[in-house]
């Protein structure tokens, strides 16, 4: 008896396709214009499926369905890639310039062939603003969160730390905060797999290792996840 009023009192998860429009509803509140680039991404597939038809079926029924059935599928396809691009702009376009939203991105949309933990190398416990650090084939990475007045001598503290025991190991430093120059928190992903691989794996496990003798077990919060923050409420 006890086991089925656990059973019962449990939660049921939502489907597939009430997440989706959850997401879509998200995603709507924040990013007005993703609704009509879905709609666009949905069109032009199937307008192109319905050319196709006409003009390559040759009259044949069958292969008039099949063109059109195609241009459909795609349509679809193509909406769900916007939606999930713009679903996840959104998402972090409600945590930017919240402590620890970077460390969200190192936990969830870090580039393939980069590492990093979402707890920062390095933090202000007043400010709150913090560095983070990822190893990956383009050498070492460091993250600044916050306005470039306060992260400057942070950042530059903590490349000092990595060319101390990493002298020949090329190191790109990225800036995420207030600043007009400062790089949006949903493109630093994308950021980050623009640099150049210079490494191997086998030089990258090395590297990884030996930033192991400089991390700090700091008691900071860990980072926001993105995909559990409630979507604001239109005003």
């Amino acid at each position: 008896m006890a086991r089925e009023s656990k059973r019962a009192k449990a939660p049921k998860e939502p489907g597939r396709l009430k997440q989706m429009w959850q997401v879509f509803q998200m995603t709507r509140r924040y990013d007005s214009m993703a609704q009509w680039w879905m709609l666009l991404g949905f069109v032009l597939p199937v307008a192109a499926g319905v050319l196709l038809a006409v003009f390559l079926a040759g009259g044949n029924v069958f292969m008039m369905i099949m063109w059109i059935l195609a241009g459909v599928l795609a349509g679809l396809l193509v909406a769900m890639i916007i939606l999930g691009r713009r679903a996840e702009r959104a998402a972090y376009g409600q945590i930017s310039g919240q402590a620890g939203a970077v460390g969200a991105v190192f936990k969830s949309s870090l580039p393939r062939g980069w590492a990093g933990s979402e707890m920062p190398v390095n933090v202000n416990g007043r400010t709150q603003d913090a560095i983070y650090r990822a190893v990956g084939r383009g050498g070492v990475a460091l993250v600044a969160e916050g306005p470039a007045s306060r992260t400057k001598k942070m950042l530059e503290d903590e490349r000092r730390k990595v060319k101390r025991v990493l002298p020949n190991v090329p190191i790109s430093v990225f800036h995420v905060g207030p600043d007009e120059n400062s790089i949006p928190l949903y493109k630093l992903a994308k950021s980050m797999r623009k640099v150049k691989r210079e490494l191997t794996k086998a030089e990258v496990l090395a590297v990884t290792n030996r930033l192991g003798s400089l991390n700090n077990q700091l008691p900071i919060p860990k980072g926001v996840d993105p995909f559990k923050v409630r979507p604001q409420r239109a005003r």
